[in-house]
């Protein structure tokens, strides 16, 4: 005889994978066009040199440090993503900033929007922890904090001090571009991308220069410079979601000039 009980965790996965299956389809039909509402005057975009990387984690630590983030998940991970030549090369995954974001697309309350500038943002007083917006991402930014994150947090004080409050348990967490470090430098008229203090702390953090931050809607950033000089490519471009996080792809003469 057929078992036909559904647990919570199985009725999740089928609810949720719904969910991400009708935002996926509503991203490809918005490729050309943002469903992020009007814009603002700064576009912020990353762009990540794979041939610079060297899986040191110490963007996932500052990370950590500067957003208050349990030791028990990660809003930037790098991972391993093979080998070119004898050089292992690795592939840095923050939030992608989607500019048509499924995370968006689904969320039942308005808990995930987009702000002006692109940045794909979270209002954790609005989260009912459905996870819809997890499951919906394709890039698997979104992390679920199942318990109360309490006690010291173990990148502190090395690798930088707290500047956001600690999310609730019960909701997704995800990486925000380090909004406060932006939203503050600029009241002071500092220049996120070229001013430290105004620049994602994973940024500021990579020893070697592999990650790099700006405004797309200013031509002389590095990163407008960056896209148009180089050929990039963005995860899972084909859905149409529009990602914000360029990457450079590595080769074994871009290895060869990165060491020499």
């Amino acid at each position: 005889m057929t078992d036909t009980k559904v647990n919570r965790r199985d009725f999740l996965k089928i609810t949720a994978l719904g969910a991400a299956t009708i935002a996926g389809t509503r991203a490809m039909g918005k490729a050309e066009a943002s469903s992020g509402g009007e814009k603002g005057p700064h576009q912020w975009a990353m762009v990540i040199d794979q041939a610079k990387c060297e899986g040191c984690n110490y963007c996932t630590l500052a990370c950590r440090a500067h957003n208050d983030v349990s030791p028990d998940i990660s809003w930037n991970e790098v991972l391993p993503a093979g080998e070119v030549g004898d050089h292992q090369v690795f592939l840095p995954r923050p939030c992608m900033h989607c500019e048509n974001a499924p995370c968006v697309e689904v969320c039942m309350v308005q808990a995930s929007y987009y702000r002006p500038d692109g940045i794909v943002m979270m209002d954790y007083d609005k989260c009912i922890g459905c996870r819809y917006c997890e499951v919906a991402c394709p890039y698997q930014a979104r992390s679920f904090n199942w318990e109360a994150y309490e006690g010291p947090n173990p990148a502190v004080p090395e690798w930088g001090q707290p500047e956001v409050e600690r999310r609730p348990r019960g909701v997704p967490e995800k990486c925000s571009f380090c909004y406060q470090r932006i939203d503050r430098g600029m009241a002071l008229g500092l220049t996120p991308g070229v001013d430290e203090d105004a620049t994602p702390a994973c940024v500021v953090a990579c020893p070697t220069g592999a990650r790099i931050f700006g405004d797309l809607n200013d031509p002389e950033s590095e990163v407008s410079k960056l896209i148009h000089s180089h050929q990039t490519v963005r995860l899972r471009d084909e859905l149409g979601t529009a990602p914000r996080v360029y990457y450079i792809l590595a080769d074994a003469e871009d290895f060869e000039e990165a060491v020499s």
